[in-house]
């Protein structure tokens, strides 16, 4: 590898005034269609409740802020694989910190983790102990973000883990642990499987842990099987529900990235219909995404899509992965021989049980259960994930 393309380089977010003026003008001239025909969210995101997110979006919401909180950060590019990947990296002011890579998913974005920086980089302010500390690296996945698109196929969970990897060697990190949600959560599996000489351990919130001769059972709808315990009934059922009424955009991606990838390119208010419904329904929110989220922290990350036009790039892992994130990954996590940390979310699309947990991970060492947030885990709750973290590394420090 030549010294060119190992640099790191710099980077501030610099977004030129006339795209956001031409974001603002499409999401005025939204073409509305008529209202739902129900007085719930069964056949999607409510007329009004969109009107109302993208009128504050044409109008009151400002862009230049997020803008300007990421810039405060110390952002960095540098190419792995070929490819230029975007990446945010603070050193803890504790001196044997652990270093940690944070990686985020759909329809999240860096954005969703930056809530956790403080209380994981400098926890005794945040009623941490000092030697809980972290050095943080939160990447932009390929196609996401002010990170570069890929140009040709191949670009799958096991691809990135391996980024993730050498960008940590790179820092100058040889012992390190991963973190994440969503994709984060199949790309830390991926790692754990690789088992790079420097990866200590991971922890994921959304832990793929059905029971393979429960997926074919669940994706066709039928009951839950009579031995299962309450809270695996409970998972099984969310699951059903989830593939029965919810996981359309998820087969969209999968199949037809570039088909979906027209309308969400183009019209503001499609885009933020397709991502709202999922802050709706991942949220720990009863369906009402704000009482989780502000309107523009939803925004923020709706814009840094719109602005970076990064919604065919992104849906584009789902085509890649080609499977389903929850069942079949969960068949291959026994090649996991590394230590394994599990925290379950109440609004997770599912609650992985303990019992399936244990399963799964052959090493598990940390698994527990919380009483608050959902998907969006660091989010919606950056002091309780913050928490389990600390709890789920400090084995391996």
């Amino acid at each position: 590898m030549s010294s060119s393309t190992a640099e790191i380089r710099p980077f501030q977010v610099a977004i030129p005034e006339a795209d956001v003026a031409d974001m603002r003008q499409r999401a005025a001239a939204t073409r509305w269609p008529g209202p739902e025909t129900v007085s719930d969210q069964s056949q999607g995101v409510q007329l009004q409740k969109i009107q109302d997110l993208v009128r504050y979006w044409g109008t009151g919401y400002d862009w230049r802020n997020i803008e300007s909180r990421l810039n405060e950060l110390p952002q960095f590019m540098t190419v792995l694989d070929d490819l230029d990947i975007h990446f945010i990296h603070i050193r803890s002011p504790e001196r044997d910190a652990m270093p940690l890579i944070l990686t985020h998913g759909w329809p999240g974005s860096i954005l969703e983790l930056l809530k956790v920086i403080g209380p994981l980089t400098d926890p005794t302010m945040y009623g941490g102990r000092a030697e809980d500390a972290f050095d943080v690296v939160i990447p932009s996945m390929p196609g996401y973000g002010f990170s570069a698109k890929p140009s040709s196929p191949g670009w799958d969970p096991d691809r990135i883990a391996q980024a993730w990897d050498e960008l940590m060697g790179r820092l100058g990190y040889d012992r390190y642990v991963a973190q994440g949600g969503d994709w984060g959560s199949v790309i830390a599996d991926s790692m754990a499987r690789q088992a790079p000489p420097g990866l200590l351990g991971i922890h994921v919130n959304m832990p793929p842990t059905i029971p393979a001769e429960l997926v074919s059972p669940i994706n066709s709808g039928l009951p839950a099987p009579p031995e299962l315990t309450p809270d695996e009934r409970a998972a099984y059922e969310a699951m059903s529900t989830f593939f029965a009424k919810n996981g359309a955009y998820g087969v969209m991606m999968q199949t037809r990235p570039q088909t979906l990838g027209y309308g969400l390119t183009d019209s503001p208010a499609g885009l933020a219909a397709f991502m709202y419904d999922r802050f709706a329904q991942w949220t720990f929110s009863g369906g009402d995404p704000e009482r989780s989220l502000t309107k523009d922290e939803m925004l923020d990350d709706i814009s840094l899509y719109w602005l970076t036009n990064s919604a065919v790039s992104a849906a584009q892992l789902y085509w890649e992965n080609n499977n389903n994130n929850f069942s079949a990954a969960a068949q291959r996590t026994a090649d996991i021989q590394l230590p394994v940390g599990v925290t379950v979310f109440p609004g997770e699309i599912y609650r992985a049980p303990r019992s399936w947990t244990e399963r799964a991970f052959p090493q598990l060492i940390y698994y527990n259960e919380v009483d608050r947030g959902g998907h969006f885990a660091a989010w919606e709750e950056p002091g309780i994930f913050s928490e389990e973290l600390r709890s789920a590394f400090r084995p391996l420090r």
